[in-house]
């Protein structure tokens, strides 16, 4: 069999990759329902889930690429004219919906992609070349834009795939012609009808069809609100009040940074004030941490760190740290120490956070790092091993506040 394509049939490069895209479909669509609707309250649910779901996202990458080589193929090769080259309502609704396949064969892991690489944590892609993307900000807007974008494209593939189908069954039952079998392995050469050449597919009607049909999923996906995140509610949060301070804060970050699936995920609460009084001559002070909880943002498990398994951001919307501040022991990884109790999930434990710290003219500049064991805080108790979600979380800290007279 010819590897190129002809007037008559396919070549065989053209059968390969469609049937290995046709059969790469039909494993990721319902493989990606499963997914989606498996529960994730056990340690082993979570495991489950986030296998079918790396298998997934592996499996839509590889077809993104086949797509690409599948479409340059296609426009440098000729195309087998139709057979019914009269019926031009046909032929250009069969051009139209073959379009509209090529294009969601790339959108549709292509969107997929960006959502995967501007979010962190969750069922990681397994290739060797990490898991970001140039130009995809870790963002939770971006994230949510493109998960909604996803399902639209997706929802545009299965229609085209049904209407692709639907025109191969006609030919084969109906017509009863050689149409399907030009694309069969194995299927011979069909002569055409004499007044229909073979032709590149270069019309420009067809694409703007398919391109037009993207256009009008995409409207009505914004009329849905799907590109916001609505699935998910925000837990209901006020937010923290200014507190006077001998130090007033002006710029900082809390993050954590936790580890699932063995890979480490990172967050950030946006919302926590910080009562400090520090006296530079004798390096001790005091300072009282106040955090909303609800303003946790940790990549694609936001959703899930708030509820009542983990943080339980309802019933505990916020946590505090009260410490004194001294000189850190000898052998200590930094000069200075906040030594005090955390209140986490109505759990009061002792934390001493090690942390460096510059003052200039009244500027000071603070960097510390302390690590927390999540089961003492009644974090995760359904899982009890590291398998699915590491015991230890990391807390980083970084602000600048300026002194404030009198």
């Amino acid at each position: 069999m010819a590897l190129s394509n002809t007037a008559q049939s396919y070549g065989s490069l053209s059968k390969a990759l469609h049937w290995a895209t046709a059969l790469s479909i039909l494993a990721l669509i319902p493989l990606g329902i499963i997914a989606n609707g498996l529960p994730f309250d056990t340690s082993e649910q979570l495991a489950r889930k986030a296998l079918l779901f790396s298998v997934h996202k592996t499996l839509g990458v590889t077809v993104f690429f086949l797509a690409l080589v599948r479409i340059a193929w296609m426009i440098r090769q000729p195309k087998p004219a139709p057979l019914h080259p009269e019926r031009r309502l046909e032929t250009f609704a069969a051009e139209m919906v073959h379009w509209a396949l090529y294009g969601a064969l790339v959108l549709v892991p292509l969107s997929g992609w960006i959502h995967h690489a501007a979010t962190t944590g969750f069922a990681p892609i397994w290739w060797p070349f990490g898991q970001n993307l140039p130009m995809v900000p870790k963002s939770e807007t971006v994230a949510h834009l493109f998960a909604g974008l996803h399902i639209v494209f997706e929802r545009v593939l299965v229609i085209a795939l049904a209407l692709h189908i639907a025109g191969a069954l006609k030919h084969r039952i109906i017509d009863k012609d050689g149409t399907l079998a030009r694309m069969l392995p194995g299927g011979g050469a069909v002569a055409p009808a004499p007044t229909a050449p073979s032709h590149r597919a270069t019309h420009i009607l067809p694409p703007l069809g398919a391109i037009a049909g993207f256009a009008l999923a995409i409207w009505v996906g914004s009329l849905l609100g799907i590109y916001h995140g609505k699935d998910a509610a925000p837990v209901a949060r006020a937010e923290l009040a200014a507190v006077a301070s001998d130090w007033q804060v002006e710029t900082g970050t809390l993050s954590i940074t936790v580890s699932q699936l063995s890979a480490p995920v990172t967050g950030a609460f946006e919302d926590w004030t910080a009562e400090i009084a520090y006296d530079p001559e004798t390096r001790t002070g005091e300072t009282t941490v106040t955090v909303a909880i609800p303003s946790l943002t940790l990549g694609s498990v936001t959703g899930q760190a708030l509820e009542a398994e983990f943080f339980d951001a309802t019933a505990h919307p916020t946590a505090t740290y009260t410490a004194t501040i001294a000189p850190a022991p000898e052998g200590s990884d930094a000069p200075l120490m906040a030594t005090g109790l955390l209140t986490l999930k109505g759990v009061e434990l002792p934390l001493a956070l090690p942390f460096d710290l510059s003052v200039t003219e009244g500027l000071a500049e603070m960097t510390g790092r302390a690590t927390v064991q999540r089961l003492d805080f009644g974090i995760g108790p359904s899982y009890p091993d590291e398998a699915s979600v590491g015991f230890a979380v990391e807390i980083d800290v970084t602000l600048t506040a300026r002194r404030q007279e009198g």
